[in-house]
């Protein structure tokens, strides 16, 4: 009987970096790079995307040199994928017709959900804290053009 190598978890993720990274590189590569004085709209996502397929690298040689999956599977946790998910669905929504502070507020505190050690009330307060700084870094610091609120 062949003894299939099991690959550990962080083998598959490394993988996945290396494919999301190159995609990122091989899109960014069709926009103008520029160069470093006068950057063109592809240098940042094509750094980005050589920065997410070298980190991949380095995460599939290190789960590959690991002894694997031994032992007993775990479960796949769906509740945090949804709450995920749900959180930045949420989001997109809840930018558009309700504008910054509604929005931060329900992606941090959906997807705080989606760990099972966090109660509502940390939670609730995770998303308090990161809608004082969104707004301060991204409505008051950078000036993005999102409103804090819009109700309509």
């Amino acid at each position: 009987m062949r003894m299939m190598r099991r690959y550990s978890r962080d083998f598959y993720g490394g993988l996945l970096m290396i494919l999301i990274g190159a995609g990122a590189g091989v899109t960014a590569a069709h926009y103008p790079i520029g160069t470093l004085a006068d950057m063109g709209p592809g240098f940042y996502p094509l750094a980005i995307g050589i920065l997410l397929a070298l980190v991949g690298l380095a995460i599939a040689i290190a789960g590959g040199l690991s002894q694997g999956a031994s032992g007993p599977r775990r479960k796949i946790d769906r509740r945090g994928g949804f709450c995920i998910i749900a959180g930045t669905l949420a989001f997109a929504v809840l930018g558009v017709y309700g504008g910054l502070v509604p929005a931060t507020f329900a992606i941090v505190f959906i997807s705080a959900l989606g760990d099972r050690n966090n109660s509502l009330l940390q939670a609730f307060l995770l998303a308090a804290a990161m809608v004082v700084i969104a707004v301060l870094v991204f409505w008051w610091a950078l000036q993005v053009q999102l409103p804090l609120f819009n109700w309509g």
